[in-house]
């Protein structure tokens, strides 16, 4: 079973990081590169996450004179976290190899490869994809060249950081660089970087996740927030439709004035392949065939506006697609609220939907989620767990603040982390070892990147769900994860005390901390921000939890959500009325489609009803009339020739009496007792062929 579980994460780690990326990506639209490139940045950093603990679990296990025997190790002394024992109570105690058990060797090649991968990304790689994806270029080395430029002034700005630390490190007496040293300088750069971000995304998460959990319990003001959603949403929407007709109308103008033979056509249909698909049916009506550039004196767009429209309608269609989905998907939130508060009077105890899926009912709806256990969840049982979970997340987080502000203290042991993890080393359980690494890092984790899920920079940064999310942010957020996860790595081993920089105690150093070098190159960094800037995380929770921020930013203009606000009180009442409209909308689009539904079960189709009928009679006449023909063609042989000839100019001339009115697609004349016109129909043999078009 060696390096089974580290083989089993990897796997389980990517098909998270796939899961992610499918929710907020769109795998058929977005470009390969882009795809990739994010996939492999969250992939690595969730990856660090899990691997973390296998790390921490085998790095505590015995340091000195154990020796392999079989299946289990026998110790001869005690480790360095376990007290001395008097010399009579020394006997030595079996430590079992746990099935986690990584060989060495293994670790510091794994850390290094995922490491330093994690921040070539971060720093030269995706920055570049990023401004190449986009760019409004319509070719590579355009797009290249533009990509080169915007990152100029950003790798410029961290050369110049880089090069200023060097120089500190350089003039300081008593150092000497060398190519270690170089690499824990810039390791410490990007780790103080990330530090100072992650503390200020830590500080909202743990304060706002349990919040988000108890409000969620809370139906009335979770309708009354969706609501007040509804109405920004609303305006958005509005705003976004109305950029889109702009750029479309600016699209039509430069299509109608550059025509097929010019050179820069090629440039225009590559545009209007990117506008929807109404928009092109549009201007595709209004253009005229192969009309001669030269014959008209016209001003041209250049390429390089040409350029600038591609982007603004790669930007406009996106957004106007993605304020689209978002509107039906928190319609459908709005209409569930509403149903859950009209079912909590209910005394069957069976939950009723307003609008009832036209997809059939599965197995799982039919026997195991039924109306009846529908009810007991969404009206009665999930509000409690919810409860239950917020005050379990929220003893989380008071741990973290706590250990935050307590971890640099050694003796005694305060950080609560550290004590957890000390107690389970004295018994050699690598299996708690493991969860309770996992379950704190894991609850780090989920505070850091909920935040960078949550936030929105106005409209260039913002990750939207139901693949809605534009490959500058999918990117973005990837650059964020590589930058956030190796100083929230170092912050949890600080926590239990497994990190010699802080904790300053001889204790065998993991795999990753090796990796990252000795913080004693810069003493004042290690010394004094990693140990006192954590500490800042209790005034940020005290500014989450009385919503600083979000006065601030009402205080400038941006609405936000305020129970106490006039401003929130009306997008509320609008967002009901929003909300309102549109259920009758859908009420009135589902009778229509009711009424259709009964009036084809009652009647069925009448108009292939009386079609079949109207071809039986025809079929009836024609073979009554073709017996008599033949009967009296059969008595008439002996005729003369005249009589033969009347016959037929019979079957060749069209009736004088032939009433067309007579064939209607009204039912009810159809089946109505008056007589048809055109009876003298039934002595002409011409008939099949005068109706051979009906």
């Amino acid at each position: 079973m060696s390096g089974a579980a580290l083989g089993i994460e990897i796997v389980v780690v990517f098909f998270l990081a796939l899961f992610l990326l499918h929710r907020y990506g769109d795998f058929k639209k977005q470009q390969r590169m882009v795809l990739f490139g994010t996939l492999l940045a969250w992939y690595l950093c969730f990856l660090i996450v899990f691997i973390l603990p296998l790390d921490v679990s085998t790095t505590d296990r015995p340091v000195t004179g154990g020796h392999l025997e079989g299946a289990h190790l026998h110790l001869d002394v005690s480790p360095l976290t376990q007290p001395l024992l008097p010399l009579s109570d020394s006997v030595p105690q079996p430590c079992y190899r746990p099935w986690s058990y990584i060989p060495d060797g293994i670790m510091p090649v794994f850390w290094r490869v995922v490491y330093w991968t994690s921040q070539c990304l971060t720093w030269l790689l995706l920055p570049f994809m990023q401004s190449y994806a986009r760019s409004g270029g319509f070719s590579i080395t355009g797009k290249i060249k533009t990509a080169l430029i915007e990152n100029a002034i950003y790798y410029g700005t961290y050369l110049l950081i880089f090069g200023s630390l060097l120089i500190y490190v350089a003039v300081h007496p008593g150092w000497r660089l060398s190519w270690y040293e170089l690499q824990t300088i810039g390791i410490t750069a990007a780790n103080t970087w990330g530090l100072f971000l992650l503390v200020l995304l830590l500080g909202y998460g743990l304060v706002e996740i349990p919040r988000s959990y108890w409000n969620a319990s809370r139906h009335g003001h979770l309708l009354i927030k969706t609501y007040f959603k509804a109405s920004k949403l609303m305006t958005e929407k509005a705003d976004a439709e109305e950029n889109l007709e702009d750029v479309m109308e600016e699209v039509r103008k430069v299509s109608e004035s550059i025509k097929y033979n010019h050179p820069l056509r090629k440039y225009i249909d590559t545009i209007l392949r990117k506008c929807p698909l109404d928009y092109q049916e549009k201007m595709g009506r209004n253009m005229d065939d192969y009309e001669d550039f030269d014959d008209k004196q016209n001003t041209y767009p250049s390429e390089k506006s040409l350029v600038k429209l591609h982007k603004q309608v790669i930007y406009a269609v996106q957004r106007h697609n993605r304020t689209r989905v978002q509107w039906q998907i928190l319609l459908q939130q709005a209409i569930h609220l509403e149903d859950v508060a009209k079912n909590e009077t209910s005394s069957t105890h069976q939950f009723v939907r307003s609008f009832p899926s036209s997809e059939p009912v599965g197995w799982i709806s039919r026997y195991v989620y039924t109306p009846t256990v529908e009810w007991y969840w969404e009206c009665l049982l999930k509000r409690w767990f919810y409860r239950l979970l917020s005050v379990v997340l929220t003893l989380f987080s008071v741990a973290v603040v706590w250990s935050e502000c307590t971890f640099f203290s050694t003796r005694p042991v305060l950080s609560l982390f550290a004590v957890f993890i000390q107690l389970a080393e004295r018994d050699y359980n690598y299996l708690y070892i493991e969860m309770a690494c996992f379950i704190t890092i894991f609850f780090l984790c989920t505070c850091v990147y909920s935040t960078v899920f949550r936030i929105r920079v106005f409209n260039y940064y913002y990750l939207a769900s139901h693949h809605q999310t534009d490959a500058y942010s999918l990117q973005f957020s990837g650059m964020l994860f590589c930058r956030l996860t190796p100083p929230l790595c170092l912050n949890f081993l600080g926590l239990i005390h497994m990190d010699s920089a802080i904790s300053h105690q001889q204790k065998e150093q993991t795999a990753y901390t090796s990796i990252m070098g000795s913080m004693h190159v810069l003493p004042f960094i290690a010394n004094g921000f990693y140990i006192y800037y954590p500490m800042l995380i209790v005034i940020l929770c005290i500014a989450t939890y009385f919503s600083l921020g979000t006065r601030c930013l009402n205080l400038l203009g941006f609405q936000q959500f305020m129970g106490d606000s006039e401003m929130t009180s009306d997008l509320i009442d609008e967002g009901k009325e929003l909300i309102r409209r549109e259920k009758r909308k859908r009420q009135r689009i589902e009778e229509g489609e009711n009424r259709r539904r009964e009036w084809k079960e009652r009647y069925g189709n009448p108009r292939e009803e009386y079609a079949a009928r109207n071809r039986s009679s025809h079929e009836m006449k024609e073979t009554s009339y073709s017996d008599s023909v033949n009967s009296k063609a059969k008595y008439s042989r002996s005729g003369s020739r005249a009589e033969r000839d009347c016959i037929e100019l019979l079957q060749d001339a069209e009736p004088l009496d032939f009433n067309a009115d007579a064939l209607t697609d009204d039912p009810l004349d159809a089946d109505s007792g008056r007589p048809s016109g055109g009876r003298y129909l039934s002595m002409s043999s011409s008939r099949s062929r005068i109706f051979d078009d009906v």
